[in-house]
């Protein structure tokens, strides 16, 4: 899957945390989410000083765009650990302090299921 199809998907889907996703998907997002912050943050640690409250302004744009790019990012890891055969909830592995992110991201980079962990049958085709 192409970096344009795979954000494409994920933000047609951003609030479906049923089905599967495959690593490119995935990953494809996770770089994309990154790249987006990082550029937010770099133009608004450049902002000129006479700015009017810009440090206000910056930490308002920074919530808008995390928010805007959470629930797509919840949906897909939810959708990549179920192409894992685990459950979504682990996501909430994150709130372990740095072992939980370690997990997830070892979760994260695992190669999908080939067998459908509701029926127990093995599947033809990945659904997206």
């Amino acid at each position: 899957m192409t970096f344009g199809q795979s954000i494409s998907t994920c933000f047609s889907n951003f609030a479906n945390f049923q089905g599967r996703a495959r690593r490119s998907k995935f990953w494809w997002l996770f770089l994309f989410s990154s790249v987006i912050l990082f550029v937010v943050q770099v133009l608004l640690a450049f902002a000129p000083d006479g700015f009017p409250d810009s440090t206000a302004f910056a930490v308002t744009a920074s919530k808008i765009i995390g928010i805007v790019l959470l629930i797509p990012f919840y949906a897909v890891d939810a959708r990549r650990l179920h192409d894992t055969g685990k459950s979504g909830w682990l996501q909430l592995l994150v709130l372990i302090p740095c072992a939980g992110a370690i997990i997830l991201y070892v979760l994260w980079a695992q190669a999908g299921s080939e067998v459908d962990t509701r029926t127990g049958l093995l599947r033809h085709k990945i659904n997206d």
